[in-house]
This record gives structure tokens, sequence and C-alpha cells, in this order.
């Protein structure tokens, strides 16, 4: 069967030929219809002659070039869009996912899994904050989600050419694969790997915000319930803000002396605006998202590809 491998790019110049190298020595004892496509966001180093320079050689090698930069979710959908295979393999460059469990990954969807998920075991060169981050994160989402979405799964993963059909019927604004992936369901399974460090160079993700967007991706994209919880606190905080008046007016009618207390008002003024502000903020987000969806705009423009014109050769 024919294996699509989607690789998301953004100045990684140094990790391109050793990626290549790894990966094409996975490929070959596999199968030898293949096609690697790099989703390319214009880069400042040469990450994309370098790309090209393998795409002159071996023409399994295809490139999508972005006319700017749209993000690493824009990228990677818009290789899933673009490819061809029986099953779609979505890797990062940095080799901190290691090429060779894809053999594992393709040995379980031909046993019939039309989703195999890379589960992380160990997170090597993470740091604490950012792990708790993560752990925090992917349990907030499962707590408020409609849907079950697998703890400690990145992007890494294959899916058959069944799941990719969905995805492309699928217009989300904010492409949280994770997410729409778990949404469509199917057969899946996981394979559980350590993950290591980056080979060379520094991430262009930021690790703290990036993971925060991602976690609202999948919070906001799949649930409302936050709205609903919202709406319960909102509900419980007025019969707290009741009671508290009711107390003072039974006080006065009983001509009992009490002390205004300006801390207890000014705590209470407070408390009750950053809660407005919170529950403002996300029927914000809510509402951005639809803005969003309304305007149609195409996640991602596409300025050239190369190699999509030639069938895949050995």
């Amino acid at each position: 069967m024919k294996i699509s491998v989607v690789v998301p790019v953004f100045n990684e110049e140094v990790n391109i030929e050793p990626f290549f190298a790894r990966i094409i020595k996975v490929l070959n004892k596999i199968t030898n219809d293949y096609e690697i496509i790099f989703s390319l966001d214009p880069s400042k180093d040469k990450t994309e002659e370098k790309i090209l320079n393998l795409a002159s050689q071996n023409k399994n090698i295809k490139i999508i070039i972005f006319s700017r930069r749209f993000g690493q979710p824009a990228a990677t959908i818009a290789g899933i869009n673009n490819s061809t295979g029986d099953c779609c393999v979505v890797i990062d460059v940095d080799l901190q996912d290691p090429p060779e469990l894809i053999e594992e990954l393709y040995v379980k969807f031909l046993e019939g899994y039309e989703v195999v998920l890379a589960k992380r075991k160990k997170r090597k060169g993470e740091t604490f904050l950012k792990k708790i981050i993560a752990s925090i994160g992917y349990k907030l989402i499962n707590f408020f989600s409609e849907i079950d979405m697998p703890i400690d799964t990145g992007d890494f993963r294959l899916i058959s050419k069944k799941v990719v059909e969905q995805l492309k019927s699928m217009k989300e604004p904010h492409n949280f694969l994770r997410g729409m992936v778990a949404y469509i369901g199917f057969k899946q399974c996981e394979i559980v790997y350590d993950r290591d460090q980056r080979f060379r160079g520094d991430t262009k993700y930021n690790k703290y915000l990036g993971s925060i967007k991602i976690a609202l991706n999948g919070l906001l994209g799949f649930s409302s319930k936050p709205l609903h919880i919202m709406t319960f606190v909102g509900f419980i905080l007025s019969m707290f803000s009741f009671s508290i008046g009711l107390w003072y007016l039974i006080q006065k009618l009983l001509g009992e002396n009490y002390t205004a207390g300006l801390p207890t008002s000014v705590l209470l003024i407070t408390f009750f605006s950053g809660v407005q502000l919170l529950a403002l903020g996300l029927i914000g987000e809510y509402i951005g998202r639809i803005y969003d969806q309304v305007k149609q705009r195409p996640p991602y423009i596409i300025e050239k590809k190369i190699n999509f014109d030639h069938k895949n050769e050995k």
C-alpha cells in the first residue's frame, strides 16, 4: 500500500538531511510506493533550498510552499489534504519522534486500525514546568470536552485514507488535529514510545504560550461545557449575592448596628467584576471562532507545489 508522510517545516535547515536519511530507510523497508510531503512555511534559513535539492533527486519528495507563514496546524492539514496514500503519517522534522516507529504504526494499520496513535511514555528534553502544563492541559481538555482525547499524544500518528477523507470534509478554522481525529472516531489504537530531544537546533514553537493556545483550541473547539459552567457559576454567585443583601436587609429591619466594611465591599466588587470579565472573555473566545468560521477564509494559501505532477518513483 502507498504511504504518505506529511512533514510540517519552518526554519529547520539543520534537521532536513538527518531526518531524510532516517525516514527513507524506514520507507524503503516497508514499501516502494511512498511520498514525503514537506509543508513549508516560508523560512529565513536554507530549509527550502535543502528540500528542493532532495526533491530534485527523488521525485517521491513533494513540497508545498505557502504564501506566508500560516503555522504548523495549517501546514499539517495542507499536507494531509494533498496526500494520496492509502495511509498518511504525520511527523515533525526535528527527530523528537523517531521515524523508525512508522514501521510499527504501519503494522497496526495492516491489522485493521484506521488510526494508530504514538503515545509518549517519556518526554526527554522538556522542562518540569512544560510537562506540568501539558499534563494539566490534557486533563482539562478531557474533563470539558464532549469527546475523549488520548492523553500524551501529539500529532505523530498514522491515519487511513478513510480518515483523511473525513478530515478533508471538516471545515475547521482552527485545525486541532488531535481533536478532529478523535471526533471522527473509527477503530483506533496506541503505540507507546519514548520521545527524544530535538536532534539539532532550537524549537520554533513557544513552549508555554503555544501549549496554552493548543489547549484552548482543544477546549473551545470541541465543547460548549465552559459556557454551561459559567452559567452555573453565575447563578451560584447571584444567589450568594442575594443572600448577603437579604442578610443586611434583615439586620437593618431589626435595628441592628453593623459596620459597612469597606474591605468587604472592595473584595466583593473586585470578585464579581473578575468573574464577569472571565465570562465575557470566554464568550468572546467562542464568538471569535464563530467569526472566523463565518468569514470562510482559507486556512492556508499555497504559493507553489513541487513534484505533485510526477508519479512516484523508487
